[in-house]
């Protein structure tokens, strides 16, 4: 692993992403449009999104011992993340998911996971840590990134946090170890206490966070810092074709940013370009933009306001 590296901690699955014109008022056969088989999970999809930016990119997951296990990998592969610590437990089950994406790009999940997968996280190479320049989970695994953070802080490592309904009622058992918070707007209105969005951004930074964020699709991207000023980067204008993953790309790219030095008002324009051109394509890695695709937005449209 280079010294510029990026650890990402966390969820990985198989989706299977159907498109169709409309929901149903009521459960019925419906006929999709359009179907694909892809790689998911919060985590595994921000690695591959800092990884096709450029980042090297490792993730420490776990998987199943299945036939969904080896796409799961593939798929990681493919995109060149590191997939050394995706340790496969025997007698276990890859988590999947079923994405239903509607003509306005808006989506119904049903996702599973095996509830028998074992916690441990005594395997994975913490030494490793020293070699990284951040470290970014998505909490669905804890024991995990309880371990990897508090060795991160050990040795002044920056560590992010994807906060989101699935697991965000964790973040209070590492939020001493926490340098960035980025949540979803539901995330943050439900563990996050306060009257406004403002409000709440600013009690994440009281808890210890450096940064404090929160995604509003197309309001854009709110954050603050020690400051307490309330900064906002507007979302990008661009065709969209599916909402999937757009916030995991989100989140691999405002880290792949950081690594490489932007400060968070670049980071936030770079992550909102790459989160806006991942919506072209269906399912959550489908579209997954370049370093280049990234740069050629950016180079159209106003920076942070």
């Amino acid at each position: 692993m280079s010294n510029t590296a990026l650890i990402v901690i966390g969820h990985t699955a198989l989706d299977f992403v159907y498109r169709i014109d409309a929901f149903p008022p009521k459960p019925v056969k419906v006929r999709a449009r359009e179907h694909v088989t892809s790689g998911g999970g919060m985590a595994a999809n921000a690695a591959c999104a800092a990884a096709r930016l450029g980042a090297n990119t490792a993730l420490w997951s776990r998987i199943g011992s299945d036939p969904a296990s080896r796409i799961i990998l593939d798929e990681l592969q493919k995109f060149g993340v590191d997939t050394t610590y995706v340790k496969a437990h025997p007698a276990s089950r890859s988590a999947t998911a079923a994405v239903i994406v509607d003509a306005a790009g808006e989506r119904f999940i049903v996702s599973e996971d095996d509830h028998a997968m074992p916690m441990s996280a005594d395997w994975l190479p913490l030494e490793d840590i020293g070699k990284a320049n951040a470290i970014l989970s998505d909490l669905s695994w804890i024991e995990g990134t309880r371990a990897a953070f508090a060795e991160a802080r050990a040795r002044n490592i920056t560590t992010l946090v994807d906060l989101d309904l699935g697991s965000g009622r964790l973040l209070e058992s590492v939020a001493q170890f926490t340098d960035y918070v980025i949540a979803s707007t539901p995330a943050l209105d439900t563990f996050i206490s306060g009257s406004t969005t403002e409000d709440r951004l600013r009690a994440l930074v009281n808890q210890g966070a450096r940064h404090a964020g929160v995604t509003r699709g197309s309001e854009g991207y709110f954050w603050t810092d020690a400051s307490g000023k309330i900064n906002r980067q507007p979302s990008f204008h661009t065709t969209v074709h599916d909402t999937t993953g757009a916030g995991d790309a989100f989140h691999g790219a405002f880290a792949a940013a950081l690594i490489g030095g932007f400060s968070d008002a670049k980071c936030a324009r770079f992550a909102a370009a790459a989160a806006a051109l991942n919506c072209r394509g269906l399912g959550a890695r489908t579209a997954l933009p370049a370093r280049a695709d990234v740069d050629a937005l950016l180079a159209t449209q106003p920076a942070a306001i």
